[in-house]
């Protein structure tokens, strides 16, 4: 059974799906909806957001393949919040 997400879970994983969202736009009609949103890719406010999306990236990927040894010796599964 897995572990429950907390609130900078949750924050993290939307962060990363606007980031998807946002890098597939990009790719596909070369459109940036956050630089669009927040006044052009180098305004102070869509460099928070990029900048906020890469480390929620970051954060996820640590958090995914943190972990710890199952007491039972069935193998590893994911850590679990204390």
């Amino acid at each position: 059974m897995g572990r429950r997400l907390n609130a900078l879970d949750w924050i993290a994983l939307t962060l990363l799906v606007v980031g998807g969202v946002n890098w597939g736009l990009v790719g596909l009609f070369q459109f940036d909806l956050v630089a669009e949103i927040f006044g052009g890719q180098s305004a102070m406010l869509s460099r928070i957001v990029y900048t906020l999306v890469g480390l929620s990236a970051v954060f996820v990927a640590v958090d995914a393949f943190t972990f710890e040894k199952h007491p039972a010796g069935e193998g590893f599964r994911a850590r679990t919040a204390s």
